[in-house]
């Protein structure tokens, strides 16, 4: 039965689909088998998309609702489900390993020994992954980047999704937990350049399942935005799903260690694929050709002109304003890009945004 449960769960994980779903590599196993027991296992696969009650598995199953409560409520625990409350009533929903399981490990920010046995074996997995999938392009941005709108010029609208501020005022609760990226690296020992942790947000329901089960942090708006702060000051990248009504979540990103960023930087061309739909204006007056924002780009768009005013490949930039919210002269305005589409709004959108684009014909 062991053996079987974890061969039904790679047919489960690939169909729930995401950066890295199931694949049949000894990774895979070595993996599941950490973070499941067999009964554990048994009810992920049970577990549908769609929130149901533990009753319902219960029934499906065969098996007393007792018992599968106090095994989904100790999954939900331990980052491997979604669990939350509604009118009285506790639902359990499916988690892909990414966004989701393997986000959930290390929202707490510990670092036991079991954590750092964790993070080898992610990581061990998504490099072995990796290496049999190839190269992978992106057809459709999943992903889109928030620009810091403190750095959009005046004379410009802006709107109110391209604001970060809008999430964190729109939404209650608004949780706050570990990076899972930075984390991962700083278990396995990487070096993550003095970067701030705390910086991964949750907004509403995700948000109270963090706080409640997985050591995430609740937050009220005022320190949110002082998180935002900090992760500008240091160069991160604002990024949430690329739609406009349904946002969840907001990451805060770097360029060494962040599986979003290191993917779009793959491609031949990282900023049509990864975009805030901002673009950075240089004013020469003000601009000392200190190279400050230079060293500070992300994705390596800027070099410094013959005239020692700093140039950007649009082809490359993110419209991410890392290089204006490090400009101390303040010569750097972020402007909007002429005939940037607007992102889907909702994520039924989204996925069929997606789904067109990779139905058409390379040129």
């Amino acid at each position: 039965m062991e053996s079987r449960v974890y061969k039904d769960m790679l047919d489960v994980m690939t169909k729930r689909g995401g950066p890295y779903a199931g694949m049949d590599i000894p990774e895979f196993y070595a993996l599941v088998q950490e973070l499941f027991t067999p009964e554990e296992a048994e009810l992920n696969n049970a577990l549908p998309r769609n929130p149901v009650t533990a009753g319902e598995i219960a029934k499906e199953k065969g098996r007393d609702e007792a018992d599968v409560t106090a095994l989904l409520e100790g999954m939900a625990n331990k980052g491997l489900c979604v669990a939350f409350r509604t009118e009285g009533k506790s639902y359990y929903q499916a988690a892909a390993f990414m966004p989701g399981i393997f986000e959930f490990q290390f929202m707490g920010g510990r670092a036991t020994e079991r954590e750092k046995k964790i993070a080898k074996l992610i990581h061990a997995y998504k490099e072995a992954y990796n290496a049999v999938k190839g190269e992978q392009r992106i057809s459709f941005p999943v992903s889109r980047v928030i620009s810091v709108d403190r750095k959009i010029s005046v004379r410009n609208a802006v709107h109110t999704y391209d604001q970060v501020a809008t999430y964190i005022s729109k939404y209650d609760p608004v949780c706050v937990g570990s990076c899972y990226c930075r984390h991962e690296a700083m278990l396995r020992g990487e070096d993550v350049h003095g970067m701030p942790i705390e910086t991964c947000m949750w907004f509403g329901k995700r948000a109270e399942f963090a706080a409640e089960r997985l050591g995430g942090r609740q937050v009220s708006k005022e320190e949110a935005m002082k998180i935002l702060d900090r992760a500008e000051e240091a160069g991160l990248v604002h990024m949430s799903r690329n739609t406009t009504d349904e946002i969840d979540f907001l990451c805060n990103c770097d360029r060494w260690h962040c599986g979003v960023i290191q993917l779009v930087l793959k491609q031949p061309k990282p900023g049509l694929v990864f975009n805030s739909g901002f673009r950075p204006n240089f004013d020469p007056e003000r601009c000392t050709g200190c190279e400050i924002c230079v060293d500070r780009c992300p994705p390596g768009a800027l070099q410094m002109s013959k005239e020692n005013v700093p140039v950007v490949d649009l082809d490359r930039c993110f419209g991410c304003a890392t290089c204006a919210a490090g400009c101390e002269q303040d010569a750097i305005a972020m402007e909007p890009k002429p005939g940037f589409p607007e992102p889907p709004k909702t994520m039924k959108d989204l996925v069929t945004a997606i789904k067109t684009s990779a139905a058409r014909p390379s040129a």
